[in-house]
């Protein structure tokens, strides 16, 4: 295996970053004084890319690192050159506040649990034993931040009850029980302790949050019928299909590279589809940018919650080591990951991505009558990684077909945020009742796939494609005749565009300038899944952070320094500064290097049914091959050897 200029940085790459940041900026880590919030690799252009791959140099290898001055309050952006050992810029960026730290959410749990105040508020209602207490830090956004406290770096902290030691952490809302902090000082600013179970008049509800066996009541369990099932063993006796080397994936004619970083989590890179004797290019890098989800619910103990998991947070330092046999099943590859804390210390998350192959079903069949059937399995291969962030995960797959699709799906499972009212109170509007006085409230979670497509190269036009009933005439008497209309965006206000139901509206990523066997020109075809309405009022100071929710799809030209959807810096933002600044400029989009970033996600209208463990909900679109190949791509697929066929 040789290093490729796309691998993620290593630990000594990241050690390599902090020492150079101390040694040339006086970024030290001492308690108190600065944070390292984010470092990534710098990736190299397609330009150098290609040179690389061609014989030439190998690319410069750089890192970008987010750096907090915690005394002043100030965020700086650096690069940092590894292969000089040196810093290539250090730039304040006024007015921003970077991303959200583990050891920040560690720190607030253990500042608040230890304050003399807050063990006050919860002995006011009852509450004595911290080990049933789970303080929950979210970040702010600018609209809902305290006045006073607008010039800090803020969280605020709601609070949870277990109702037994071990049992669900998320069982109980301290309902109207909130603390806001300055995360720089690690100072509680003040309690919140408002409404009807503050001041008493008002009791908690009993409810059933356990979902740990031994822990769900025996009544519960005891009402069960399920039979148990037997064993499903996936076994692959001469090991998987696929090869790893390094980050270099191939399976069937698929080849991509796998990467990682603390933002996006896992990224696939240089997507690639063997054709006969040619490599074509599919897509050269693509991955989740962003993740929104606002509660839709305006109550005191709700009306903050506006997450940006990506932005704020990081799907990379979210993820979560993978288990054969419950995460993943069968002949199991898996790739670490290696992050850094806000020290810029390395750390390894193990098994971090998991790649595997599936069956699954019929790929194409087809029975004659008098010559017999012909039947061929579809086989995927699966890459995946798991996020937990806070209350929630969030289960991404990226799937590889034989035929050429390419499918993202998105898992939502976890603990849904769930709220007491009082007793003789009205289940509020905006939830559903799930337990005992007890709701949760309606939310979204919306996703950003950015995909940088490059068709058989980087010179590409999106055109959008839509279907049409011709009216009944003369040459259309019995109302039959569907027609295909497709028709190139090109410039970006063009390119914003949204689901359309009523002409299945999708989008195709054509090369223009390729033509293939048939006379025309390969594309591939994004089908829409799990899209639907960001449902708020443009003026929403809420929605004005994030306005790449309103729409389903936007095309720019490729640019290295746009990749952030909603913004570099959303943490506190009070307008989005990505897309919607960007395609302002309506550059043109027409034969050139393009980036689809599609919105798709889960509408919740919560369910007793999600309670009080959610069954994973469920959504995904895809990347289908549309005139790619000159036929079905998967005739060559193997059939079945007739000793597995009975």
């Amino acid at each position: 295996m040789s290093e490729h200029p796309l691998d993620p940085l290593s630990a000594a790459e990241f050690s390599a970053v902090t020492a150079i940041l101390r040694r040339d900026r006086d970024v030290t880590t001492t308690p108190g004084s600065w944070r390292i919030t984010g470092i990534e690799m710098a990736e190299p252009t397609k330009a150098e890319l290609a040179a690389f791959e061609a014989g030439g140099p190998r690319p410069a290898r750089r890192a970008i690192a987010l750096c907090l001055d915690r005394a002043n309050n100030a965020t700086y952006r650096s690069v940092v050159s590894l292969s000089g050992d040196r810093i290539e810029s250090f730039e304040h960026v006024p007015g921003v506040q970077p991303n959200f730290t583990v050891d920040e959410f560690t720190e607030c749990d253990a500042m608040v649990r230890a304050h003399p105040d807050f063990l006050a508020a919860l002995a006011r209602r009852g509450i004595t034993d911290l080990d049933l207490v789970l303080v929950d830090t979210w970040t702010y956004g600018a609209a809902v931040t305290p006045p006073e406290f607008r010039d800090r770096r803020l969280g605020w902290s709601d609070i949870w009850l277990r109702n037994v030691a071990g049992g669900n952490a998320y069982a109980n809302q301290i309902s109207g029980l909130h603390c806001v902090i300055d995360l720089n000082s690690m100072e509680l600013l003040r309690i919140e302790d408002t409404g009807p179970f503050a001041d008493g008049t008002a009791t908690r509800p009993a409810v059933m949050a356990e979902y740990v066996p031994g822990r769900i009541p025996k009544e519960i369990t005891a009402a069960g019928r399920r039979e148990p099932l037997q064993p499903l063993e996936i076994t692959q006796p001469d090991g998987p299909s696929f090869t790893l080397d390094g980050n270099l994936l191939q399976w069937q004619n698929w080849s991509l590279r796998i990467g990682f970083n603390h933002r996006e989590g896992m990224t696939l890179h240089q997507i690639r589809y063997r054709d006969g004797d040619r490599e074509r290019s599919v897509a050269h890098r693509i991955s989740l940018a962003e993740m929104m989800v606002p509660y839709r619910d305006s109550s005191t103990d709700h009306y903050r919650r506006t997450a940006f998991d990506i932005g704020e947070w990081g799907l990379g330092f979210m993820t979560t080591s993978l288990a054969l046999g419950c995460d993943c099943l069968g002949e199991i590859r898996y790739l670490d990951a290696t992050l850094h804390n806000s020290k810029g210390e390395p750390y390894e998350i193990p098994n971090a991505v998991c790649i595997h192959e599936e069956d699954n079903a019929v790929l194409w069949k087809h029975v004659d009558h008098h010559d017999g059937a012909e039947t061929r399995r579809m086989r995927r291969l699966t890459v995946s990684f798991h996020v937990t962030v806070a209350n929630y995960e969030y289960l991404t797959y990226w799937r590889f077909y034989q035929d050429g699709n390419i499918e993202c799906e998105v898992r939502a499972t976890g603990i849904m945020v769930t709220t007491p009212f009082p007793d003789g109170s009205p289940t509020p509007g905006t939830g559903t009742l799930i337990d005992e006085r007890t709701y949760a409230p309606f939310h979204q979670h919306f996703l950003v796939a950015r995909l940088d497509l490059d068709v058989d190269g980087t010179e590409n036009t999106v055109f959008c494609s839509e279907t049409h009933a011709e009216p009944i005439g003369p040459d259309n008497p019995y109302g039959l005749a569907l027609v295909q209309r497709s028709v190139p965006l090109r410039t970006e206000q063009e390119g914003i565009q949204d689901m359309d139901f009523a002409t299945q509206r999708g989008w195709k990523v054509v090369n223009t300038n390729v033509v293939n066997g048939l006379g025309t020109h390969p594309a591939y075809k994004l089908v829409p899944g799990g899209a639907f309405p960001a449902m708020f009022d443009p003026a929403s100071e809420v929605f004005q952070r994030a306005t790449v929710i309103g729409h389903t799809l936007w095309v720019t030209p490729n640019s290295p320094e746009e990749r952030w959807p909603a913004g570099e810096f959303v943490n506190q933002s009070a307008a989005d500064h990505g897309l919607a600044a960007w395609t302002r400029a309506d550059r043109s989009i027409e034969n050139t290097d393009v980036v689809l970033w599609y919105v798709f996600g889960i509408h919740h209208i919560t369910r007793p049914e999600d309670w009080p463990i959610m069954p994973a909900d469920v959504v995904s679109f895809w990347l289908k091959p549309f005139g790619f190949f000159d036929r079905n791509p998967s005739l060559d697929v193997e059939p079945t050897p007739p000793t597995h066929c009975h």
